[in-house]
């Protein structure tokens, strides 16, 4: 899909500094724990590949959102600490990621050493894509190697600015294993492809839901979002939440679906709650008979099995978004139903990130989905047919380089 990425297995790497921007964005529970290192697990086949090289291992990542300020509660100490436990080797944690500090420490680095900098957001020039914060990065190593594929969607100094000023740029096994796959799915995919779009928002995924109509040979319409389409076709939807705005794109894309003959799905019913709550009043109805002052919170069982079929003969499956607010256990069973239909499919199954990763690990179906991408807005603009920033600064440096010599 990036024909003109170098990947790290592509560059000489031996012996030399190299900074590689990770994704250590991990969720930390109300102690400052980490709830869950899938992240860190990740980065590790780029990491013991650049070790088997005696390179200077200098990781560069961001934690939370600290809005360019230090916070003691999004350093990167416990990061540091899970590493060290990971690689049986210790990471030391840098004091800052910028500054003389950092550069002596840098300088002090011996072959297979590893540098955790503190978290970028610390400093407002990460998110701002500051050349002169980009340059302060650069100039810490001798190679830079982009494996967040999760943050390549971001124009932030980190992943753009900093291959201004190191001589050689790549990606990572990771951001390679993410192309790989999309482009699996996407570009050449084994037929029939169907994509299943959940979550809420329409305006987020009109894009999405679009491209996908040129694309997929069924697309099923679940979680909130679906209850937009039903406003758009005049159904009474209670208090349901639904975006007035994106009504029309709701229309434009069953236009589209209509005019390119595509299967298109939607719920047959839904669990409704007379509010908000864990502890709502529930019932199950079909689309058409709503309650005014009630709510729809998740598919319904007539729904998990329309879905089902729909998926029966499916070769791959790409999937985004949950069904229902699956974080309450009364609304939780559409969506784990879905998650387990979807792992014991036969089909390649590509799993977008965010809410729908956190919802196959709930549901212990982790291990036998094809591939759970790591980035939930990276791989959304993906299906939209964006370019990522992150890759595309990789794909300037080559040219740039080739068109040098």
């Amino acid at each position: 899909m990036y024909p003109d990425v170098t990947f790290i297995d592509d560059l000489d790497i031996s012996g030399k500094r190299a900074l590689i921007r990770v994704d250590f964005n991990v969720p930390l529970d109300d102690k400052g724990n980490i709830a869950d290192d899938t992240r860190i697990r990740s980065i590790l086949p780029t990491i013991n590949y650049a070790l088997d090289y005696n390179v200077r291992l200098i990781l560069a990542s961001h934690l939370g959102r600290p809005g360019g300020k230090k916070d003691p509660l999004l350093s990167l100490a416990p990061i540091a600490k899970r590493l060290s436990r990971l690689l049986e080797k210790e990471v030391r944690l840098a004091p800052d990621c910028v500054g003389p500090d950092v550069r002596r420490i840098v300088e002090e680095m011996k072959p297979g050493d590893i540098v955790l900098l503190e978290n970028l957001r610390f400093h407002p020039g990460e998110e701002k894509n500051s050349r002169e914060f980009g340059k302060k990065l650069g100039e810490l190593a001798e190679v830079y190697i982009n494996d967040a594929f999760a943050t390549a969607h971001r124009t932030h100094a980190s992943t753009v600015a900093v291959t201004e000023f190191v001589p050689v740029c790549g990606a990572g096994f990771l951001m390679k294993k993410e192309l790989t796959y999309f482009a699996r799915a996407m570009d050449n995919p084994v037929r029939p492809l169907v994509a299943m779009i959940g979550g809420k928002k329409v305006s987020d995924k009109v894009g999405i839901l679009s491209g996908l109509c040129e694309k997929v040979d069924k697309l099923i319409i679940g979680g909130g979002m679906a209850l937009t389409f039903f406003d758009a076709l005049g159904y009474e939807i209670g208090k349901s939440f639904t975006e007035k705005k994106a009504l029309d794109n709701a229309k434009e894309v069953l236009e589209k679906a209509k005019d390119k003959k595509l299967k298109l799905f939607l719920p047959v019913d839904f669990v409704v709650a007379d509010r908000f709550s864990p502890s709502a009043e529930t019932k199950v109805v079909t689309y058409q008979e709503i309650p005014r002052d009630w709510m729809a919170l998740d598919i319904g069982p007539a729904t998990v099995t329309l879905f089902t079929e729909a998926l029966q003969n499916a070769k791959t499956i790409l999937w985004n978004g949950p069904m229902g607010v699956f974080e309450m256990d009364a609304f939780s069973r559409g969506t784990f139903a879905m998650v387990r239909n979807v792992a014991n499919s036969y089909a390649m199954t590509i799993v977008g990130g965010g809410d729908t990763d956190v919802a196959v690990h709930r549901a212990g179906e982790f291990a036998k989905m094809s591939y759970i991408s790591t980035g939930g807005g990276a791989f959304l603009d993906l299906l939209k047919g964006n370019d990522l920033p992150g890759i595309t600064a990789l794909k300037n440096k080559r040219a740039t380089k080739k068109a040098a010599v």
